[in-house]
């Protein structure tokens, strides 16, 4: 499967002129007129042109280049996700160029950009979260590039995708704390646009209702950033602690949230679990001997980038059109450890 880049005919064909005259304006030639250059720069730009150089590489699908997107690198998810990918990548003659989003939409579409200017074989990306549109991907895969997605997902494109058992993570994590005697379970989440976001969140409500215990919206706070800005998980914790109904427990949503979340419950002199108990989302291998230990939902990252890049790679390699996807879900385990043990007041 070949990504079929858009050459410099399909521009002139666009505009009814010839091939040299648009050769000649992406090139600034003095021989044609500003008028002529600006339409033909404007159309480059709308059909996603890559010089031509770079386009033949495309074509001919010999860059053994793929291209990686995710939020950031300091994450431990992504981190282990990374090191998947490239296991496989190496393994099969692929090298690896990977850009961070910090969470930004516009940063997310550039990153792509010069990906592409880079004459990648395939795409594999988590979106960020702040992308809702993601027309510079659709785009793209309609001309043929392979894509993948991996943990933060779209259904807008017929892919493959791979992600975690969010739900049964979610739905475990929050059983395990009402099991522990916590009834009054504040959860903090990310974006609203983010697909692990509307899983997670519904695992958890889903449990809190099979417990007969009543969703209350005034425990749900959402960190637009994911958390990368920590005052955004301030305020949440500053919000939840300050209402007349404190919680007794927080389920963390995310890798980022959730060790932040730690750092600032101490920063706080909130002793856990007796003042509060905590249970999250992180791939972080330091759980075990943090003050106190972290009770985490775990999810196989290395297997994700994995099996990420040998979906995307047998995309590359196709001979034939791919007309039917797959969507993996990999699952969850909860490891429950000192922050989210029952104290004396739940027993």
């Amino acid at each position: 499967m070949k990504f079929g880049a858009v050459t410099i005919k399909d521009i002139a064909r666009e505009l009814g002129i010839s091939t040299s005259a648009v050769s000649k304006a992406l090139k600034d030639s003095h021989e044609i007129g500003e008028k002529t250059k600006k339409l033909v720069l404007e159309c480059a730009q709308r059909l996603n042109y890559t010089p031509n150089s770079m386009a033949q590489s495309l074509k001919q699908g010999n860059s053994k280049l793929i291209g990686i997107v995710v939020s950031t690198f300091d994450n431990n998810f992504f981190a282990q996700v990374i090191d998947g990918i490239e296991s496989v990548a190496y393994d099969r003659g692929y090298n690896v160029f990977v850009t961070q989003t910090h969470e930004s939409y516009e940063l997310e579409k550039l990153n792509v950009h010069h990906l592409t200017f880079r004459s990648i074989d395939g795409l594999l990306i988590s979106l960020s979260t702040e992308t809702q549109d993601i027309s510079h991907l659709k785009v793209l895969h309609e001309q043929g590039l392979p894509i993948v997605f991996f943990d933060r997902v779209s259904d807008q494109i017929e892919t493959h995708k791979v992600t975690s058992d969010n739900l049964k993570g979610a739905y475990d994590a929050t059983t395990q704390l009402i099991e522990a005697g916590y009834h009054k379970i504040a959860h903090i989440t990310s974006s609203h646009n983010v697909s692990i976001t509307t899983e997670r969140l519904k695992g958890y409500s889903l449990a809190l209702e099979h417990h007969g215990i009543a969703v209350n919206e005034n425990y749900i706070k959402y960190c637009l950033h994911g958390g990368k800005d920590v005052p955004e998980i301030e305020n949440a914790l500053n919000e939840l602690f300050l209402s007349a109904d404190k919680p007794d427990a927080l389920f963390t949503a995310s890798d980022r949230i959730t060790t932040t979340t730690l750092k600032l419950l101490h920063k706080l002199g909130y002793q856990i679990p007796t003042d509060i108990a905590l249970l999250g989302f992180t791939n972080t291998q330091l759980a075990d001997v943090m003050n106190p230990s972290l009770s985490t939902v775990y999810q196989p990252c290395f297997e994700m980038g994995k099996k990420a890049t040998e979906m995307l790679i047998n995309l590359i390699e196709s001979r034939r059109p791919v007309t039917e996807f797959e969507t993996i879900v990999l699952p969850t385990e909860v490891f429950i450890r000192d922050s989210s043990q029952p104290t004396k007041f739940n027993l």
